[in-house]
């Protein structure tokens, strides 16, 4: 069965000595090291879990110094030719979704405009918040605009922590335990839930009906939380077209990335529907062989298997 994985992720080259002491941290030997390959380890350790697609999007990048803001459109468009080259050069084994300075949204969305027209990528992630703005800001606007007039999704990922949340939230048990409950113990994710339910309160959806946004993580929380959330925020947001789940399963997309264990799974199942939940590793933080393991254990019909390993992906981003 084709099997595409969407939450992939490379390193560009030239951002590897401001982003190494986030990129090894925790984490097996090894990852950095795979996250820059482009080319023929990247492809053997996907045949070696039968993954025949990888949607790569460059890694988070993280706090990289004052003097980042004024790099990061440079930065970024170089990050995105160095996955341009890799796509053209693997084109039935990779695609891609963009990098985009957020830190200047009319350069971001001329960006997005430009991979999407040039190198046929298929959407862009977003890491976190920008500057400590999410995405519903008014400044944000024109990338929002760009993927819904190109008519490719937004992919919300997690970022690193604003210092001042960091501070109040994740601080006080020790270095490891404060990184860790910050990121991928807990902040990440419930982080883009919260991202996510603001994209929706602010009324984005109903100003751009036919925006699409992707979060992996099975959901960042969202599923569990969302028939609490419609009961509490839908009466607070009379504004509003629609009722706040509604724009949920209208406007949003889950990925399995990094969460292979049946109870979230079956969450999100019953949650959000089979047509809605698309495959991903979160490779290499995440093995390609755990997310082979998981998708083979799912307990569906075989078309219902297909629609998460490959079609809903096929028909969302037109691969």
């Amino acid at each position: 069965m084709r099997t595409i994985a969407l939450e992939e992720h490379f390193l560009a080259a030239d951002l590897l000595p401001r982003r190494q002491h986030l990129t090894d941290r925790g984490l097996p030997p090894g990852v950095g090291a795979a996250l820059r390959d482009l080319g023929a380890g990247r492809i053997a350790a996907m045949d070696e879990a039968g993954i025949d697609v990888q949607v790569l999007s460059h890694n988070v990048i993280g706090d990289t110094g004052p003097d980042w803001a004024g790099a990061w459109p440079r930065f970024a468009r170089d990050a995105n030719d160095q996955l341009a080259a890799a796509v053209s050069a693997h084109p039935d084994r990779f695609a891609g979704f963009a990098t985009l300075p957020m830190s200047d949204p009319d350069a971001a969305a001329a960006e997005f405009r430009r991979t999407v027209t040039e190198h046929g990528f298929k959407g862009a992630m977003i890491n976190g918040v920008t500057d400590g703005r999410f995405l519903d800001h008014p400044d944000f606007r024109p990338v929002l605009r760009a993927a819904a007039d190109l008519g490719v999704p937004v992919y919300l990922h997690p970022g690193l922590p604003p210092e001042p949340v960091r501070e109040a939230y994740y601080s006080g048990l020790g270095e490891d335990a404060n990184f860790a409950l910050a990121t991928a113990a807990w902040g990440w994710h419930s982080e883009v839930g919260l991202h996510s339910l603001r994209l929706i309160m602010s009324g984005v959806f109903d100003e751009l009906p036919d925006l699409q946004v992707i979060i992996g993580h099975m959901g960042e929380m969202v599923p569990f939380m969302l028939a609490r959330s419609d009961e509490r925020l839908t009466p607070a947001a009379g504004y509003l077209k629609l009722g706040v789940a509604e724009y949920f399963h209208r406007n949003f997309h889950i990925t399995t990335s990094g969460f292979f264990t049946m109870p979230p799974f079956l969450t999100a199942l019953h949650t959000v529907s089979v047509d809605r939940i698309l495959f991903s590793v979160d490779y290499p933080y995440s093995a390609n062989s755990r997310g082979r393991s998981f998708l083979d254990s799912l307990p569906l019909s075989p078309d219902e298997v297909a629609k998460i390993s490959h079609r809903n992906a096929e028909a969302l981003l037109g691969l």
